[in-house]
């Protein structure tokens, strides 16, 4: 009978030290962000989602909701789905706008800003600063046997797949970097992840710039395009926003 995964012991310790160290600034930019959400858009201020943790374990995160309240997901869940199935980059559909997103939620994705209430996660044990991206249990269902092995390792804030091309990469090449960082955890790794998440993050704002101005020309949001559509346009706006 095969253990049960587990986190190694430095894990909570480096988490928790680098949660303290810098609290000034993840505290004061969450209640800024907090301030933000409640006032652009009408309805609550956290988004909550089940995902899969350590061990195939389900757990649920808590995001700053960047869409409408009356947003449908199907098309989210849909668009995923063939996107594991196709050989192609992970492109978000909100990378050519999309009119479900609430105010301000363009940048709040694009930065990963987003994800930070995950913090309390971190804090609650459900997950690490530095690991796999959690997925939600339909992505999970869809999991071929070695792709599973992703939820050996405690999920992430940021991640080895997060700083090495995020969304420019196709779903396989995603599981290959997860685990090849699960392969070889370590704390210097871990380290260096978190000092290239900075770098990463001022590169997704930017690279989301272009976007937001092709929109603008355009006059009015598009539809979510499914991979098989974007793939067919050949339109001179096409840079994607990378987000988790």
């Amino acid at each position: 009978m095969a253990s049960e995964p587990k986190a190694p012991g430095w894990k909570s310790s480096l988490d928790l030290a680098c949660i303290l160290l810098s609290l000034p600034i993840w505290l004061s930019l969450m209640i800024l962000l907090m301030l933000v959400t409640r006032l652009s858009s009408p309805g609550p201020i956290f988004y909550r989602q089940e995902r899969v943790g350590l061990g195939g374990r389900h757990f649920s995160i808590w995001k700053f909701r960047t869409m409408k309240v009356s947003a449908e997901t199907q098309t989210h869940e849909q668009y995923f789905q063939e996107l594991m199935r196709v050989d192609r980059p992970m492109t978000k559909l909100d990378a050519q706008g999309d009119p479900r997103l609430a105010p301000f939620g363009r940048i709040l994705r694009a930065s990963g800003l987003d994800e930070l209430p995950q913090i309390f996660n971190v804090l609650c044990g459900e997950m690490s600063l530095v690991g796999p991206r959690p997925c939600t249990p339909n992505e999970f269902a869809h999991y071929e046997p070695w792709q599973r092995e992703r939820v050996n390792g405690l999920p992430g804030l940021t991640g080895y797949w997060q700083v090495n091309g995020k969304n420019k990469t196709t779903f396989n090449e995603m599981i290959a970097l997860d685990m090849f960082y699960l392969k070889n955890l370590s704390i210097l790794l871990d380290l260096k992840i978190m000092l290239k998440t900075c770098a990463v993050i001022a590169e997704q704002l930017f690279e989301s710039r272009p976007a937001e101005r092709c929109n603008r020309e355009d006059g009015s949001p598009r539809s979510p395009a499914t991979p098989s559509q974007q793939s067919g346009s050949h339109g001179s706006c096409t840079t994607p926003i990378l987000h988790t």
